[in-house]
């Protein structure tokens, strides 16, 4: 048993886990088409390593990794690729992005997979470029890719691996689910990641509002004196990496840090799971366990569901929706993205579906702020939300930051408090992306001074040869030697 760390600030918002959480994990047919963004990944946009017309396998690597930062796409279903271009995904503004479309045959035919004898003989690496390969990435909405998080494992002494199994948002309960039916597989995960990583003991964190999960997974770690099981206080954000990092370890990661620099390395149950499935059974990530919950659904549960399966696909498989719902969410309602169509595809980091009605949503008439600081209670990183926003709606961008704008999770605390219903983490969100897209103008500028100041130094080297061979013709030729006088 640890002495958990109290963090800073949070809420208790409404769970609304009951429904879903209560049936098995269960199935849905074969869509006809499959939709697969090309970026579902931090980093760089997979490139398509097929083209229109090819037939492919299920688990088959169709689109690759241009660089570390990034994670290719295999085919989650056998059939033909009949489009490569723009295509629907998650995201409110329902712009598209890059993709393809994968018509699927029915035949579901696996291509040959590449299963290790024993994950436990092969050099960390090995075994970090398999999950690379494997195309994982952090599936509790971060979609980092866990190989980049595993190799820098591997360069700093990691004394702590997290299992995440928080899952602190409203409605989400895939996670719950997954350690209860498939316990043995995770902690089996968990044991490969320490192998990886050498790390000195793994702590597989879960909220106190989950009995069956803590059972299930105390129950699977038993014969491994290594593994700890901990039940952490039901606290939205919980599952943030630094939140629970101090919660559990009593370390705080500092500003602008990541966790390996107090030797921790947290990652997703889900994420765990399909680490497990990569190294020891060869299988790309091509499902994940989905949510789909609110009032608005007749049959609330979670489902297993191929990664490019349209949203409309998993309402009808849990009985379609009772009444026109006021928002569609993928992920959860705390940070969950609103879908413009139910044509938008499940996508590696989708947690949920939700679909809510109007009495399960906050006002969203803003009014004045009141200074009444319930924000900077809320916020679990000690920051000043009220500060930062008037900073961000006046486009004060260094001001914003100058009051920790980096340091902001976006959970969404201090606008789920905020009695004036300002949304507070839009203007963060906002502000971010101006701050990106500053960074990403300076990072050209500076590449096109340095392509110009390269040229122009080779410029003038060709010219100092060119003056150099000119010299060399003017110059007048050596007398001959003189004769050697015998």
């Amino acid at each position: 048993m640890f002495n958990l760390a109290r963090i800073r600030g949070g809420i208790h918002p409404a769970a609304h886990k009951d429904r879903s959480a209560a049936l098995p994990i269960g199935g849905l047919p074969l869509p006809p088409r499959l939709y697969l963004p090309l970026r579902q990944h931090a980093g760089a946009e997979a490139l398509p390593l097929v083209k229109v017309g090819d037939r492919v396998l299920k688990g088959q690597l169709i689109a690759g990794s241009p660089a570390e930062m990034s994670a290719p796409i295999h085919a989650p279903s056998s059939g033909w690729i009949v489009e490569i271009g723009p295509i629907l995904a998650p995201h409110p503004s329902g712009l598209t992005v890059n993709g393809m479309v994968l018509e699927c045959d029915g035949e579901e035919r696996w291509i040959e997979l590449d299963v290790p004898a024993n994950p436990f003989d092969e050099s960390p690496l090995v075994l970090a470029e398999r999950v690379a390969q494997a195309g994982i990435v952090g599936m509790g909405g971060a979609i980092f890719p866990a190989a980049v998080k595993l190799k820098q494992g591997t360069r700093h002494e990691i004394k702590t691996v997290l299992v995440n199994g928080s899952e602190c948002e409203p409605y989400l309960t895939c996670d719950d689910r997954l350690m209860r039916e498939r316990a043995e597989a995770i902690v089996d995960g968990a044991r490969l990641i320490q192998h990886i990583l050498r790390a000195y003991r793994v702590v597989i964190a879960i909220e106190d509002n989950k009995p069956e999960a803590l059972a299930a997974m105390r129950a699977a770690s038993e014969p491994f004196g290594a593994i700890e099981v901990e039940a952490v206080p039901a606290l939205y954000p919980m599952g943030s990496a630094k939140q629970l990092i101090q919660s559990v370890t009593g370390r705080e990661v500092p500003a602008e840090a990541r966790s390996t620099s107090v030797g921790a390395l947290v990652h997703n149950v889900g994420t765990v799971y399909a680490i497990q499935q990569a190294l020891r059974h060869g299988r790309p990530l091509i499902s994940r366990v989905v949510s789909v919950a609110g009032s608005c659904v007749n049959n609330p549960r979670n489902l297993e569901v191929l990664i490019g399966t349209p949203a409309q696909a998993l309402l009808d498989a849990c009985g379609g929706l009772s009444l026109e719902p006021q928002r569609l969410l993928l992920g959860g309602p705390m940070m969950g993205v609103a879908l413009p169509s139910l044509q938008v595809p499940v996508i590696k980091g989708a947690t949920g579906l939700l679909a809510l009605a109007p009495h399960e949503l906050r006002n969203d008439q803003a009014s004045p702020c009141i200074r009444c600081a319930s924000c900077v209670d809320a916020c679990p990183m000690g920051l000043l939300p009220l500060e930062m926003a008037a900073r961000a709606r006046a486009d004060d961008l260094d001001g914003a930051s100058d009051y920790g704008l980096r340091d902001c999770i976006l959970c969404g605390c201090c606008s789920y408090v905020c009695p004036s219903h300002i949304p507070l983490v839009q203007y963060f969100q906002y502000a971010m992306g101006k701050q990106d897209e500053r960074r990403s103008a300076e990072r050209k500028t500076e590449y096109i001074k340095r392509l110009t100041e390269a040229r122009a130094e080779r410029h003038a080297q060709e010219a100092a040869a060119k003056e150099a061979v000119k010299a060399a013709k003017r110059k007048p030729a050596d007398k001959p030697t003189s004769e050697v006088q015998s």
